[in-house]
């Protein structure tokens, strides 16, 4: 009885570990796609369009293969439709790299406004605990307010621009490594949920 308990609690304990780092990943990206336009402020036009490209193409490919790598059906779809946005995007920039710059805004405010809505939305369908729960739907109301802004003030000067953008990159990168190390918790709380009464909890 104790061996299909602890098969349990290994496959509890890969999918939590897979959406952790699948969420974590696409933090880090993000804070490297907010540095990379810091650091390089004179960035052109056509080399921004293919790192947003590149950026939104493997955002989207970490969710896709962990949606499909774990078994779990709770948040799977979370985490296609938001794996399926991020290609969907990076196809379409990939493919349409001599757009003006007023369309790359369009299109990263788009872009925003739909990561908003999936963020807030996994934050009711993912089983994260309560304060993971609130970062990750404030996650989305940042991505929406990018987003408005975008549509808003897409005339604004070209520094003040790549400012909001990268300021928007940082905090929704930090937002989610903090989500994913927070995972900790739901890890350790879905393994007791899976566990007989008078079983030994493992601690690693």
């Amino acid at each position: 009885m104790s061996s299909i308990y602890q098969q349990a609690q290994q496959a509890v304990r890969g999918d939590v570990t897979r959406a952790r780092w699948a969420i974590g990943l696409s933090g880090v990206l993000s804070i490297a796609f907010g540095v990379v336009i810091i650091v390089w402020p004179g960035i052109s036009l056509y080399s921004l369009v293919i790192l947003f490209g590149a950026y939104s193409l493997v955002r989207g490919v970490f969710g896709l293969v962990t949606a499909f790598s774990t078994s779990a059906q709770n948040g799977r779809g979370w985490l296609i439709v938001s794996g399926l946005a991020g290609i969907a995007v990076g196809v379409l920039v990939f493919f349409w790299t001599g757009m003006s710059a007023l369309a790359l805004l369009y299109v990263i405010g788009a872009y925003a406004l739909t990561l908003g809505v999936i963020a807030i939305g996994g934050a009711f369908w993912l089983p994260l605990p309560g304060s993971d729960r609130l970062m990750l739907a404030l996650a989305g109301f940042v991505s929406i307010l990018f987003g408005i802004v975008m549509f808003a003030k897409p005339g604004d000067g070209a520094l003040a621009l790549l400012a909001l953008i990268a300021a928007y990159a940082l905090i929704l990168g930090v937002i989610e490594v903090a989500v994913a190390i927070g995972g900790e918790r739901l890890l350790k709380r879905s393994l007791r949920s899976v566990a007989p009464r008078g079983e030994p909890q493992t601690s690693h």
